[in-house]
């Protein structure tokens, strides 16, 4: 019997492991200067959990903003909780690593994406290209920002 590394498999690993750990350390002491994420994931993911109007409006991915306003950020072997703020109601999300597509901090030019079978490139794991005129958000200093949904279209080749 034939055997061979399974290098794909391993990088997906290796990569959730990375995720998981930068999430751990958000959780524990926020996000660093100008860092935030944007994370696309499977809304059809058998263990994402959501509000159902979510799920209803984002039937197969969503991609959510990590940046001005999340709470109750609970990091664990399987995936993350957080809640984010939609149109100033709080929602909790639970996602999978599993589930994750896309991960991105657009202010270190950072991107992971994450193939699927059923994508046309042949590539397991892939950087994300990121755009050059990607400008984090001011601040702002008069309470939470809603969650954001962006298309991340520009960052895919």
């Amino acid at each position: 019997m034939s055997r061979s590394i399974d290098y794909g498999n391993l990088m997906h690993r290796a990569m959730r492991t990375l995720i998981r750990q930068v999430l751990e350390e958000v959780s524990e002491h926020g996000l660093p200067g100008e860092h935030h994420f944007f994370i696309t994931f499977d809304t059809l993911h058998p263990d994402a959990q959501m509000a159902d109007w979510l799920s209803d409006r984002y039937p197969e991915e969503m991609t959510i903003v990590v940046q001005h306003w999340f709470d109750n950020l609970v990091v664990d072997d399987d995936g993350f909780a957080i809640t984010l703020n939609f149109g100033d109601r709080p929602e909790p999300l639970y996602i999978p690593y599993d589930a994750i597509r896309t991960f991105v901090d657009p202010s270190v030019e950072f991107g992971l994406r994450f193939e699927t079978q059923d994508d046309e490139d042949d590539d397991d794991l892939e950087a994300a290209p990121m755009a050059e005129d990607v400008e984090p958000e001011a601040e702002q200093a008069s309470g939470p920002k809603d969650a954001e949904v962006v298309s991340l279209d520009s960052f895919r080749k």
